[in-house]
Parts: structure tokens; sequence; C-alpha cells
């Protein structure tokens, strides 16, 4: 289960955000939860298996690691909150896979495991590995961007 940690310095954050015009704290804010977000994105990749021996018809190995992807959630994201997402790109079965299009629809059973194979995770101990990380990307890309955002408004 995560462990919540104390991330201080929110109130000043959010005034800062409020002082600039919205549309420059949105995107100011935006670009560090994609930060963030990126740190989990890239060790989720790390960790994911590769399949070695025999391939089945079609499958290329390394799909697993290419589905992997990070999205930011429109509806849930506002002025002072953003949402992302990151995730596997997956269909409904094989046959799903279009060619050219990164389709890992068994990603599930490699991260929750089946009857019949043990799990290998890769999503979860990446997010519990990297979330301090992500937090200090957050955290280092505000601290470069907002200064930089308020001498521009400056006349």
């Amino acid at each position: 289960m995560a462990e919540v940690e104390n991330v201080t310095g929110l109130r000043e954050l959010e005034a800062a955000l409020k002082s600039l015009p919205d549309r420059i704290a949105r995107n100011v804010l935006r670009g560090a939860v994609t930060a963030g977000a990126a740190v989990v994105r890239k060790e989720a990749r790390d960790l994911a298996p590769k399949s070695e021996g025999p391939q089945p018809e079609g499958h290329v190995p390394g799909t697993l690691k290419r589905a992997i992807y990070q999205k930011q959630i429109r509806e849930r994201s506002s002025l002072l909150q953003q949402t992302f997402f990151v995730g596997v790109r997956r269909g409904r079965s094989a046959k799903s896979t279009v060619k050219g299009v990164i389709d890992a629809w068994y990603a599930h059973f490699v991260e929750f495991g089946t009857s019949k194979m043990a799990a290998r995770p890769f999503m979860r101990p990446a997010f519990e590995s990297r979330k301090a990380g992500a937090v200090e990307a957050i955290k280092s890309y505000l601290l470069s961007r907002i200064p930089k955002e308020v001498e521009k408004l400056r006349p």
C-alpha cells in the first residue's frame, strides 16, 4: 500500500500559480505533472518483462514496453489540478492488433498473473519505487519554470 508523504509548500505553489494568468498557470502545472508522470512511465518501461524464446505468430518482443504510455485526463484537470494516467495500451484480444499499432492486450496477465502463470508486476513496483522521484521532478520543473514565466510578464 502506498504511504502518504508530506509535501510542503503547496499553499505557496497555489499562490504562485494564481499570480500567473490562467493559461500560463495551467501550462506550467501541466508541464510539471508531465515530468512526474514521465519518471513513472520510464521506470515501468524498464521493469516490464520482455518476451524471450519462441514467439506466437504476429508477436514482436518488446511490445509490452512500447505499449506503456502517459496521458493527461482533461476531464479531471483544471487550473490548479492536473491529472495524468500512466498505463498500458491494450485491446480486447490478440486479434485486435493492427499493423503499426502497439497493443499489449495481455498486460494484465503479466502484471497480476493467472492460474497457470506467476505474476511479474511492473506497473505497481514502478510507481512505488519512483513516486518520490516523480515528486522531485515536479518540484524541480516548477522551481525552474515559474520564475521564468514571472520574468516574462514583467514590463
